[in-house]
């Protein structure tokens, strides 16, 4: 048998949403402590922060606590609704400000920002419109330029913009026209592999045609049956996860394999972290599936 040819620019890690962890604090989730054990445990030695507050935010103390593992932060993970203009600055670089400052405590050099969601994603509730008006777009595009020039400013951490189902920024025609109205100088790509084909986009293909533009990737796939039925139900993305519409590599699509070999191609060293949404989950579900999924990832060279 072949050995896959080592993939060595591609530096592979898993999160606390691998974990079923989605917010600071809740119940059904597992506690911090036993996310950092079993993360090293399925033989991974990178990690985001997840949701702030989730994992300690004292930076001496988070620093001590993810050393003593073996582990290594890569980035932390913002919410923002710049497409609403100007006026809500304040309140964004507030929220802002505080993760950059932990992750760059922490000696991490990525932020990824997650666009806010459209509709509800519990509820199903329409929160906004799914389209963008052409003033809301230039409020989207501006913001994140400015918001990207202001975190390498104030943090030193480069901005990683990522696509997410329910948002404004979603399928491959909303990802291309976001690309092309912002500067790679300020704004690059986290190209999350499950949620650009729940949106019907094609990863190898934006990779090869955007390869400057990916400055980051997360790793999940769908469940094409499952994504069918959702769709056709209008369901959304909380419920759809309930649904099992993200599943455990490498039983759906994309293939990870071409994904990461196109990266690989890139020529640049890029994060690959691992996003396995299982939200929520039994508590000693995640460790098997990470476990699996690491080994998975190895044998495709990562």
């Amino acid at each position: 048998m072949d050995r896959p040819t080592p993939l060595d620019r591609i530096r592979v890690g898993s999160a606390p949403d691998s974990w079923g962890v989605w917010f600071p604090d809740d119940p059904r989730q597992v506690p911090w402590e036993r996310f950092l054990d079993e993360v090293r445990q399925a033989g991974y030695e990178w990690i985001e922060l997840g949701p702030y507050g989730y994992l300690p935010t004292d930076p001496a103390r988070l620093t001590e606590e993810v050393a003593a593992r073996g582990l290594k932060v890569s980035a932390g993970t913002v919410f923002t609704s710049l497409h609403r203009g100007p006026a809500g600055w304040e309140e964004t670089w507030a929220h802002v400000s505080q993760v950059a400052a932990l992750t760059r405590a922490v000696g991490a050099g990525h932020l990824v920002v997650i666009p806010s969601f459209w509709r509800d994603d519990r509820t199903a509730e329409i929160l906004e419109p799914p389209e963008l008006t052409t003033e809301q777009w230039a409020h989207l595009t501006k913001g994140m330029e400015r918001l990207g020039h202001e975190v390498r400013e104030a943090y030193g951490l480069e901005l990683v913009v990522h696509p997410h189902a329910d948002t404004h920024i979603d399928t491959e025609a909303h990802v291309g026209r976001f690309l092309d109205s912002t500067d790679s100088a300020l704004v690059n790509l986290c190209l999350d592999t499950g949620h650009y084909a729940y949106c019907g986009g094609d990863s190898v293909r934006l990779i090869e045609t955007y390869g400057e533009r990916i400055g980051y990737l997360h790793l999940k796939q769908v469940d094409p049956d499952v994504l069918a039925e959702v769709v056709a139900d209008g369901v959304p993305f909380g419920p759809a996860v309930q649904r099992g519409v993200m599943c455990e590599p490498p039983t759906g699509v994309p293939e990870l394999g071409p994904v990461l070999e196109a990266a690989q191609k890139l020529g640049v060293e890029l994060f690959a972290i691992v996003e396995q949404d299982m939200y929520p989950c039994e508590p000693d579900a995640p460790l098997p599936v990470a476990t699996r999924t690491r080994r998975f990832l190895r044998s495709c060279g990562a």
